[in-house]
């Protein structure tokens, strides 16, 4: 593995750096002092690296949605079926001090409603976040239907989307009433909806 260079070794601190204070308050609320603070660093050292805050906004977003999926796909490759990796995701986003997450909670929905009329660069950004994570869905729905897990006439891209619309509602209902046990309901509706897809062996 090749060395990074100075340059890139400063990029990456600056984003690993800023990427929790993005996620916690978001494009418009980050000052430039936000910046200079959490890396000791001065301006033009920042923007040295970065043509400007956006820029670095978008690399921080990159990183925070980054740290999902990993810890995402270490735990659906303990599982031993698409069941269990579909339901991985129910068990993970559904933690009362989500480990899964960076500070301020989950990066697509954080930024999805802030950029949505304000920022069309980060916006879609975010929605490729969606349309990756929905690609993924699919790929495990299909293959458990291919195992014969779940039932051939499953429409997996209205299944994949259905359960982000779920967790992403989940989240945003848990923090809107900080009432846990209201996600609590929408979570167990996920798992009905996974549950629902198995294929039923006739006996």
């Amino acid at each position: 593995m090749n060395e990074l260079t100075k340059s890139e070794r400063t990029r990456k601190f600056i984003i690993e750096s800023t990427a929790p204070i993005f996620n916690v308050k978001g494009v418009a609320g980050t000052s430039l002092s936000d910046l200079t603070e959490a890396t000791h660093l001065t301006k033009g050292s920042i923007y040295g690296n970065f043509e400007n805050k956006e820029e670095v906004a978008l690399a921080a977003f990159d990183h925070n949605w980054a740290s999902v999926k990993n810890v995402i796909t270490q735990k659906t490759q303990e599982c031993g079926t698409c069941k269990e990796m579909l339901l991985v995701y129910a068990g993970l986003y559904n933690h009362i001090d989500n480990p899964l997450f960076p500070a301020g909670g989950c990066p697509l929905l954080n930024t999805t409603v802030e950029a949505d009329d304000t920022n069309e660069v980060l916006r879609k950004r975010a929605g490729d976040g969606i349309l990756s994570w929905k690609k993924n869905l699919v790929s495990i729905i299909k293959k458990g239907i291919a195992a014969k897990e779940f039932r051939a006439d499953v429409d997996a891209n209205k299944i994949a989307f259905s359960m982000i619309a779920l967790i992403e509602g989940a989240i945003l209902i848990n923090r809107a009433t900080k009432n846990k046990a209201n996600s609590d309901h929408v979570f167990a509706v996920l798992e009905d909806l996974v549950v629902s897809m198995e294929f039923k062996k006739k006996i």
